[in-house]
């Protein structure tokens, strides 16, 4: 199928010149690369107009700050949305640029997804301490460590390696992959997980979104190396004699929405929607609202433990999805036409929740 992604420049009103158009974001490194990176097609597609950054601080960073000692304190669901959400309500901003990830699938009244940008490779990430480089390091200073060779496998780890992740749906995958790994809560950005991996000698591993780390310009070679930094803040570069392997999604499916970055607008506000109109990818935006339509048929948030990926394939969308809701793992797969992304979404979230084993 061939998909036609139409520019919207002539129909913007006048008076939008005049005033510029705020957009509202975290302040994280990836928050604020993923802005940037919407605020250069914004001013690439409309040159007329004027837009502009606004760092909103929200409750999440504030709790995950807070928290980093209590690793196991869960974050509810939103906490990284609400400030945004409600500057848009309020006017103080015009659009919100989200991690699609962690916007909820229900959203406040008057405000809807505008776009979705084109999706990042959506796998997960399996990281830990290079063999080789601590047999370099003076032995006062591993403390401890123990390292792997490159491109270890997540099946190869020993009985008793400890993974690193907060995710619950991580955490059930990689204990269906590898039973006899112990999984242990972990907080913080990107730069701040690598640095707890490298320094604490109980952590063998630990995982992050491929997606994030592409944003962040990290680079992971064919060995298993990783280079770059996420922004020129000291401490933000990646430690010395990390690994890395890319975990296939039949091995870890990811969250709902990962990869994709959500664009959240006032519902009623048509300026902003022809802007979105331009921005928006819709093999991407198919795909989220299937995935995105599963997971509230599930009932669940960004932390329930379940997985869901959908891609095209020809003229169709195909959905893989994994709960565990219940006692038992369950697994479900289905195709439909690329017009049915939502009555996918539920037919899957449907299987899923009448299945007995």
């Amino acid at each position: 199928m061939l998909f036609i992604r139409v520019k919207v420049w002539s129909s913007v009103p006048e008076d939008m010149a005049e005033k510029p158009i705020v957009i509202c974001t975290r302040g994280s490194a990836l928050a604020l690369a993923q802005s940037n990176l919407i605020l250069a097609q914004c001013r690439a597609a409309f040159p007329r107009l004027q837009f502009e950054l606004k760092i909103i601080k929200t409750t999440g960073d504030k709790l995950q700050t807070a928290s980093l000692a209590q690793e196991s304190q869960a974050l509810p669901k939103g906490l990284f949305t609400k400030e945004l959400e409600v500057a848009l309500l309020n006017h103080q901003a015009d659009l919100a640029v989200h991690s699609l990830k962690d916007l909820p699938t229900e959203l406040p009244a008057g405000l809807k997804l505008g776009a979705v940008g084109k999706r990042e490779d959506v796998r997960d990430v399996l990281l830990f301490r290079d063999a080789d480089f601590l047999t370099r390091v003076p032995a006062a200073d591993i403390k401890g460590r123990r390292g792997f060779n490159p491109q270890t496998r997540l099946r190869e780890f020993p009985a008793g390696a400890v993974v690193a992740t907060s995710s619950t749906r991580r955490k059930a995958q990689l204990l269906v992959a590898h039973p006899q790994l112990q999984i242990v809560d972990i907080r913080g950005n990107v730069a701040t997980r690598m640095q707890k991996l490298m320094a604490k000698p109980e952590l063998d591993a630990t995982v992050l979104a491929l997606a994030g780390l592409t944003r962040l310009n990290f680079k992971i070679t064919p060995d298993g190396t990783i280079h770059g930094h996420a922004s020129a803040k000291p401490g933000d570069d990646v430690p010395e004699g990390l690994l890395a392997t890319v975990l296939p999604v039949e091995e870890m499916l990811p969250c709902v929405g990962q990869g994709a970055i959500g664009l959240e607008i006032r519902t009623e506000d048509k300026r902003i929607a022809e802007i979105c109109a331009a921005l928006n990818d819709f093999p991407t935006f198919q795909c989220v609202t299937a995935e995105r339509t599963f997971l509230a048929a599930m009932g669940g948030g960004c932390q329930s433990p379940v997985g869901a990926y959908a891609e095209l394939d020809g003229a169709n969308l195909r959905l893989r999805a994994v709960s565990f809701l219940h006692e038992t793992v369950r697994r479900a797969e289905a195709k439909r036409p690329v017009a049915e992304a939502a009555e996918l979404g539920r037919q899957i979230a449907a299987e899923l929740l009448g299945k007995t084993g």
